[in-house]
């Protein structure tokens, strides 16, 4: 240690105190690495691993690697993005004035969870931090956006299913980084869940964050709306938002004061999904690709705005249970279908409308900058048009909510004069304040924008008060600004001028005039930035006293904006407004896919009609082939549930929706090899879920239970699953239950509710045509063979196939086909026209043809494949 430099020291001192952070260490216009941090992010990031102890022998050099400054945000982004934490250390004083080693200590600790840089972020994803608080009787969450200044929080029992409920929210609102008490970091699977499942890093919050006098005293003090409606019962909710904050507070070090708002909802009042029926409904993300096209938000988000954005998903996440404010939503939705000229001029004008929730966010956070308070100024300048448009809207919620933009002409008055209009990057190097705005600034800009001219008019006056016609007023980097006199005319030059230097022809010499004007024009750059600065941050003093106001108008143009697109996607895609209450019917005429619609290219989308209740239309039972079309028309009716609860129009020519509390889906065939969990376990373990958690308000979709066993193991857990869906005493939900097992369609009119449908298909010689349809009654045939043909398997098998299913048909067992001769088999022409023509092309040196070989060849091929 006594071989340590100071700086190399101030590293080591400063790092103790981060040892689960990456310290980005600031050295001149480098964040610089050592020791293991450097190995870790020269590994991770790819960078050059270096060291400044070249003079050492290797096993004593200290490692190093850095990255510049200004352009450190995307080494950040890449490293949060494999759940790092990066510590930022800053010079705390002026070099310039420090005696010795400059101050460094950190400013704030990235992490996953409290990422505020715009370019780190989806414009239209939340980026939440979590905490979770357990004990023997309770759970506690709170959720906080730091971008944006959102607070969510809620509590429930602890054990049970409940548990299943926690991690029904969490997937809900998808967190970036978790914080965990004592208590919830040993809920068995807790962790797994948000590792595994949501892609989620843990911390160990321990129980001091937690403890609940502590908690409620940060949460009374950081939140306007104040937690007096909370009861006993919340506590819970209040330690996981409290030990939140303390860990904002300990990692950003910074003005919070945006997040002043805390929301607590009750499981009860959103619609509750679970992440295997989020995924399988492919709400914001394929299943496949993980892409937003091919999902229901890429057909219903046709939001402007960056806040829309996020809103839209935060409604597809959270559908709603009350049939009032359903309505309130749908009748905003009608207002704008009907009338297309205030639609379309809603969409240009919110198109302008910038990020203001963020803005708003980074102002209070201080990271701003000029062209921050810009783009929130121009924001805010869009909202009296938007407002205007609103006025004239017969629904009551458009009116309400065009009644909340506030424009704030005051300040953005302010900031209009203030700025300029395309303000530079930063504001340490000044420039963007506008001309005419402050006396001081545009004097010290006129000095070091027209030195030259005062200089000369400092000459020309001085010549004419001492009457030396022989002087210049002249420079250099030695002595600075003198005035250089001829010899001949140094009797005239006054008493108060001081001699600087004697050259052979002439003498130099510096007034108080001159020496004033100099240190202005040399001071004059630094004098104006550090100005800008200054009103730079009275600018922003006056922003952050409106923040309220510019959150509740952000919140505002979100709604209208989510309303807006599901307005335009209705009235583009021929959506109708569905009747939704409290009632047990869910009745669909005419019901479309909105997806699948959307994907098909030149062929109509065959509409099916839907008409389920608690009574004699509980459980429908669907029979058909493969590739027919069951899972689309569940996942269908699903989902013109899941959007009428959202407030949209749905894809039908009538839907009466009586409200669901659940929609739970067991579709697909997939495994979790990694926590030791087959296809059929799988399977299993998402059924025990659903008949443990649903409601008799539940919808369930069930697509081929039973199938990863043998044949009769199967049916045997089907048609049990089945009959307790089905079961009024023990469930009684609304089931759409589809099967390969005919054997089941026996049901109908054994167990009451429930009732046969079939996917209409047509058998045309050999092939068959899937006519799209739902049919009462159960399917004749399952079509498996032929759908095997049309994937393409060798006709041989096909043949062998169809043999096998006559034997069984025919109560026979299965006889062993006798053994032949490979000669003696047969083929049918189209296998022997594709080895022909795999020879001929295995025979042919394809770079070796000439174009018009090349035709020939191709014209050859395709004759032999036509035999």
């Amino acid at each position: 240690m006594a071989e340590l430099t100071p700086m190399m020291q101030q590293y080591l001192d400063i790092k103790a105190q981060n040892p689960d952070s990456i310290l980005f260490f600031r050295l001149g216009d480098f964040y610089e690495m050592f020791n293991e941090d450097a190995k870790l992010v020269s590994r991770e990031l790819d960078l050059t691993l270096t060291t400044r102890d070249r003079n050492k022998p290797p096993e004593e050099r200290t490692p190093m690697c850095g990255v510049p400054y200004h352009s450190c945000e995307g080494y950040i982004a890449r490293l949060i993005a494999k759940g790092y934490k990066v510590a930022i250390c800053e010079q705390t004083e002026d070099p310039a004035l420090a005696k010795g080693l400059v101050d460094r200590d950190i400013i704030r600790v990235v992490t996953p969870g409290t990422v505020i840089s715009s370019s780190m972020l989806e414009d239209s994803k939340n980026n939440y931090l979590c905490a979770v608080y357990a004990d023997s009787a309770r759970y506690g969450l709170c959720l906080c956006d730091l971008s944006t200044g959102e607070v969510y929080a809620t509590a429930f029992p602890a054990g049970g299913e409940n548990l299943d409920h926690l991690k029904n929210e969490l997937a809900r609102f998808h967190p970036a980084e978790a914080l965990l008490s004592a208590g919830a970091w040993e809920v068995d699977g807790l962790r797994d869940f948000l590792k595994e499942r949501l892609d989620c890093p843990c911390e160990n919050g321990g129980e001091g964050r937690f403890r609940p006098d502590a908690a409620r005293a940060l949460a009374e003090k950081q939140f306007r709306s104040g937690l007096d409606g909370l009861g006993a019962g919340e506590e819970a909710a209040v330690q996981a938002a409290g030990a939140l904050l303390s860990y904002l507070y300990e990692t950003q070090k910074t003005d919070l004061s945006h997040i002043a708002h805390f929301t607590y909802y009750t499981t009860g009042q959103f619609m509750e999904l679970d992440l295997t029926a989020r995924q399988t409904l492919e709400l914001t993300a394929t299943m496949r690709g993980k892409e937003k096209k091919g999902s229901l938000l890429w057909v219903l988000d046709k939001t402007r705005t960056a806040m829309g954005g996020r809103l839209i998903r935060a409604w597809m996440e959270r559908p709603l249970l009350s049939p009032v404010q359903i309505s309130r939503r749908q009748q905003a939705v009608g207002d704008l279908v009907e009338n297309s000229i205030a639609r379309q001029e809603l969409s240009a004008a919110l198109r302008e409308v910038t990020d203001l929730e963020r803005l708003i966010g980074r102002v209070v956070y201080g990271s701003a900058g000029g062209r921050d308070l810009s783009a929130l100024c121009a924001g805010l300048g869009k909202l009296p048009h938007i407002r205007q448009l609103l006025s004239p809207c017969p629904s009551a919620l458009l009116r309400s909510l065009g009644q909340q933009l506030d424009d704030l002409p005051q300040l953005r008055e302010l900031l209009g004069r203030a700025l300029v209009d395309e303000p530079p990057f930063s504001v340490r190097e000044g420039g963007f304040i506008r001309d005419g705005f402050d006396g001081e600034v545009d004097r010290q800009r006129n000095i070091l924008d027209h030195s030259a001219e005062l200089l000369a008019q400092l000459e020309a006056d001085t010549k004419e008060q001492t009457g030396i016609k022989n002087m210049k007023i002249k420079s250099n980097k030695v002595f600075g600004y003198y005035i250089e006199v001829a010899k001949s005319q140094i009797d005239l030059v006054p008493d108060s001028w001081t001699r600087k230097q004697t050259t052979v022809n002439a003498e130099r010499y510096i007034s108080q005039e001159l020496k004033e004007l100099e240190h202005a024009i040399l001071s004059a750059q630094d004098t104006v930035t550090a100005l800008e600065y200054q009103l730079f941050c009275q600018l922003k003093d006056q922003v952050c006293r409106q923040v309220a106001a510019i959150q509740a108008s952000a919140a505002a143009v979100a709604q209208v904006d989510v309303l807006n697109s599901f307005a335009t996607v209705a009235a583009d895609n021929r959506y109708c407004m569905p009747q939704v209450d409290d009632s047990d019917t869910l009745t669909i005429t005419q019901g479309r896919h909105p997806v699948v619609e959307k994907v098909l290219k030149g062929t109509p989308f065959v509409p099916n009609d839907t008409h389920m209740d608690r009574g004699e239309d509980r459980c429908a039972i669907i029979t058909g082939p493969n590739m027919a079309g069951k899972s689309t028309y569940m996942r269908q009716v699903a989902l013109i549930v899941l959007m009428a609860q959202m407030g949209s129009f749905v894809p039908a020519q009538s839907a009466h929706i009586g409200v669901v509390d659940r929609v739970f889906t067991r579709i697909g065939a997939s495994d979790d090899l990694a926590a030791g969990q087959s296809t059929f376990m799988v399977e299993m373990t998402e059924v025990a879920a659903l008949l443990k958690s649903a409601t008799r308000r539940s919808l369930l979709i069930l697509d081929e239970i039973g199938r990863g066993t043998s044949t009769y193991d199967g049916m045997s857990i089907a048609r049990a699953v089945l009959e307790y869906c089905a079961d009024p005493k023990r469930l009684g939900a609304k089931t759409l239950f589809a099967t390969h097992y005919h054997e089941l369609t026996v049901l109908e009119g054994r167990i009451p509710g429930v009732k046969n449908y079939h996917i209409a298909a047509k058998k045309k010689g050999a092939d068959v045509i899937f006519l799209r349809k739902i049919l009462r009654g159960g399917a004749d045939q399952s079509y498996g063979i032929e759908v095997a043909r049309l994937a393409g398997v060798p006709e041989g098998v096909i043949r062998r196939a169809r043999e096998i299913l006559a034997e069984l048909e025919g109560g026979q067992g299965v006889h062993p086909r006798p053994a032949q001769a490979p000669e003696e088999d047969q083929f049918s022409l189209a296998e022997l026209g594709s080895r022909a023509v795999l020879d001929r092309l295995e025979q042919t040196d394809v770079n070796a043809l000439s174009p018009i070989q090349a035709l020939n060849l191709l014209d050859e091929l395709k004759r032999m494949l036509e035999g």
